[in-house]
């Protein structure tokens, strides 16, 4: 094997005291300058941490914080089929969400300076300084899933946003983080250091330029990891979880049909689908890389 115990025990680590005050700074300075803005103070606006930072997934030497801004008197709906807005007494919302981002936008720039803040086509990028860590700000409106059903799930809520080049994507950030909880505590904490490892690995394969580990998002990976089955992370090294995690959720992905109901962390959203900015065999070929990089036999 390529890496000894102590390596993915090292790896297994969050972000260190100083990386973790660094986060946490940009997320408070990011809070206010959304409630110092007069126009943005006026609307119920929700500021919260979101990805792996709030999921304590994050990683050492490359930290940085999602930042979601949600306006909350506005969504965008998701009706059942046959159902439209009448169905459920919803109207045409007032503010559009390009207003809306550019209000963000411009709070943002009056806080921290035009020349740290960069817009992207999805969020607005809080360049870092000595003081604070690199951060994304991701305006949203809220995101409501109409599940036709009756009683108190009638409304799964989410968030949702247009990015700048068009279309929407919902996201489902509160989910994500309550069932990474879960399945952390059911793995004994075990769950969240294989995904820090696997990150890391990731990592260091893009600087050896392993072409498999190029593109390979953050989020990917905590699915993947989802994904495996709990007897993954109760071996008594962290080499062997990793190994049975590879293994197993490579065996998973070498074809279509063995793993087309797999879902993200939220369990609301397919992990496979034409939809998704990754594939099947992108996944499957990284495992494969990440399988000879470590050296498992």
């Amino acid at each position: 094997m390529n890496f000894t115990e102590e390596n993915f025990t090292s790896w297994a680590q969050g972000p260190s005291k100083t990386e973790s005050e660094k986060c946490e700074n940009a997320e408070n300075a990011i809070r206010k300058a959304i409630a110092a803005d007069s126009d943005l103070a006026k609307l119920d606006i929700t500021v919260f941490a979101q990805g792996s930072y709030k999921a304590r997934t994050n990683i050492r030497q490359n930290s940085d914080v999602d930042i979601c801004v949600r306006y909350n008197s506005e969504f965008f709906p998701e009706y059942p089929d046959g159902k439209s807005k009448e169905d459920f007494g919803n109207v045409d919302g007032k503010l559009p969400f390009a207003d809306y981002k550019d209000m963000v936008g411009r709070a943002l720039r009056l806080y921290f300076g035009a020349s740290s803040v960069t817009r992207g086509n999805k969020a607005f990028d809080i360049h870092a300084n000595t003081y604070r860590v690199d951060a994304d700000v991701v305006p949203t409106f809220e995101h409501r899933r109409y599940t036709g059903q009756k009683g108190s799930d009638v409304i799964l809520s989410g968030v949702a946003f247009n990015p700048d080049g068009g279309g929407l994507i919902k996201n489902w950030p509160q989910q994500n983080y309550d069932n990474g909880v879960a399945k952390n505590s059911a793995a004994g904490r075990r769950y969240k250091r294989v995904i820090r490892i696997l990150k890391r690995l990731r990592d260091r394969m893009q600087e050896d330029r392993v072409s498999e580990a190029n593109d390979v998002a953050s989020f990917l990976i905590e699915c993947l990891v989802w994904n495996a089955p709990l007897e993954a992370f109760q071996h008594d090294t962290y080499s062997a979880d990793l190994r049975y995690v590879v293994a197993e959720i490579w065996n998973r992905t070498c074809k279509d049909e063995d793993c087309a109901d797999w879902r993200e962390v939220n369990e609301l959203k397919y992990l496979f689908r034409s939809s998704q900015p990754w594939s099947r065999s992108q996944a499957n070929n990284f495992l494969q890389a990440v399988w000879d990089y470590v050296g498992f036999k």
